[in-house]
């Protein structure tokens, strides 16, 4: 084919090619300056961006669920603190019923330390009765009133926990008053009333102690987890901006140049011209 040609521009059509491949590398630079990410869309690379959305997915079940524990931890942390109350409270009923125990003390003194003790009893039934958070207590396994085991969620997959709630309208009541010196010390024998509370308070602690750790552990997990997902997410999608930086540098110069060969490939054919003056 002829070089020397108006209807062909060979030098025009190589340069323009070159051209439009710059143009196309310079705006996928741009893209990953602009976003940030190497991989943008299924555009960039189909596979590794289905990857990082599968990655992605799990980082939101992950980061819901440990909202989902932060409200189990505040029925927990409820119920702990009431019951460290109930606790705090029942020393202070040792106490009066030891006075109350003791044969050599007149009517009058009864009758006020039962007073004492009917008020402690009281405030014990109501640090049980407060011990809601959300509408929900572990103090109480009526599920009508907001009470009953929790089956929580602890992580992406929709696995799950439970914790047990205990009945303290059984296990944590306090007998009336005692009417005699007998009553108080049977409440304080082995087998008493007292005895029972005590023991049922200091295994609730125990145990909501142990499922709050647990809570904290998972929550604390599931944070490492995410931070390794997203680590792992970045190495796969994140853009290297010192590198694209310095390619977009590079691909702008490419562009320029290009420019002006195609500008001089097209003032080729008007050489042609001489030929005919």
């Amino acid at each position: 084919m002829s070089m020397n040609s108006v209807n062909t521009n060979i030098g025009s059509m190589v340069a323009l090619q070159s051209l439009n491949r710059t143009n196309d590398q310079l705006s996928v630079v741009q893209k990953r300056i602009s976003t940030g990410f190497r991989v943008a869309d299924a555009k960039d690379d189909g596979g590794a961006f289905a990857v990082a959305q599968t990655v992605r997915s799990d980082v939101a079940g992950l980061t819901a669920a440990n909202e989902q524990l932060g409200g189990v931890k505040g029925v927990l942390d409820t119920t702990f603190a009431a019951l460290g109350k109930v606790s705090e409270t029942m020393v202070n009923v040792r106490a009066t019923l030891t006075r109350l125990a003791d044969g050599t003390i007149n009517s009058d003194q009864r009758a006020q330390y039962n007073a004492q003790y009917t008020a402690l009893k009281t405030q014990m039934d109501n640090f049980i009765a407060d011990a809601t958070y959300n509408g929900r207590t572990l103090l109480s396994t009526d599920s009508g009133a907001g009470g009953g085991d929790i089956v929580a969620i602890r992580n992406e997959s929709a696995g799950t926990f439970t914790i047990t709630a205990v009945d303290a309208g059984a296990d944590m009541v306090l007998d009336a008053a005692p009417a005699d010196a007998a009553a108080a010390q049977a409440s304080l024998g082995a087998s008493g009333n007292f005895k029972e509370v005590e023991a049922a308070v200091a295994d609730a602690l125990n145990k909501f102690g142990a499922d709050s750790n647990y809570v904290d552990g998972q929550v604390r997990y599931n944070k490492d987890k995410i931070d390794a997902m997203e680590g792992g997410l970045g190495a796969l999608v994140d853009a290297d901006l010192a590198k694209e930086s310095a390619k977009l540098q590079s691909l702008q110069i490419r562009q320029q140049l290009g420019t002006q060969a195609l500008s001089i490939s097209n003032q080729a054919p008007q050489t042609l011209l001489s030929l005919f003056r």
